[in-house]
């Protein structure tokens, strides 16, 4: 199913607890031009890889079974612009949407690799600012078929996933359905954690405030 970017405020992140049934899952698409965002979100959609795409934005909706868990992804793929990396209201408007990025870079273009690194940093300080939960990041580089004429290496992939606490994935698109699945569910067990781990705070310091009570009291029946 897609959708118009218009329709993007009818998908909410509504998961009752981190062991609910269902979960809803929202995922902006970053990266520059020629990289495979579209080719990537499309396999993933329909297994099927196709290698030429317009200009175009689209917020697609697909429904899968992970584990006895129905997951609602809802995708929003945008063509690469420079105001991606400032401020702008189209960027704020996905900041406040997105439960999750997935950033692509090209193997084979070491510019399209620096954008990943610069839009890593732009989104973990929109984030911040605007005092939102942790962003779940994943870098994925693609056209990994071509190898041949790789520039960035996998070790540097890894290397700044690592340093920016994303997750990494090396895929290609045109040949490889499975790795591509991995990364979109990969993204939403990502998120998944971070409510859960965002729930979490206010547990301890019940158990916390618990137990001092407790102690407390043992102090006072003493003496």
């Amino acid at each position: 199913m897609v959708l118009k970017p218009s329709d993007a405020a009818e998908f909410t992140t509504t998961m009752t607890g981190p062991n609910a049934l269902k979960m809803d899952v929202n995922i902006v698409m970053l990266g520059t031009d020629n990289v495979g965002k579209s080719a990537l979100t499309v396999r993933f959609l329909t297994r099927r890889f196709i290698g030429e795409y317009g200009d175009i934005e689209s917020i697609y909706s697909h429904n899968v079974n992970v584990d006895g868990r129905e997951i609602a992804f809802g995708i929003w793929d945008s063509p690469y612009s420079q105001e991606r990396l400032s401020e702008s209201p189209a960027q704020e408007k996905q900041m406040q949407w997105a439960d999750g990025f997935v950033l692509v870079y090209s193997i084979c273009d070491r510019a399209s690799f620096n954008a990943v690194a610069k839009l890593v940093q732009r989104i973990k300080a929109a984030r911040a600012c605007a005092g939102t939960e942790k962003a779940s990041i994943v870098i994925v580089g693609n056209k990994r078929d071509l190898h041949h004429r790789r520039t960035v290496t996998s070790e540097e992939g890894r290397l700044l996933a690592l340093t920016t606490d994303c997750q990494f994935y090396e895929v290609s698109a045109a040949e490889n359905y499975h790795g591509v699945l991995m990364v979109f569910h990969g993204l939403a067990d990502r998120v998944r954690e971070a409510r859960s781990a965002a729930k979490k705070p206010a547990g301890i310091k019940g158990i916390v405030k618990s137990m001092s009570a407790v102690f407390a009291r043992k102090r006072t029946d003493s003496l």
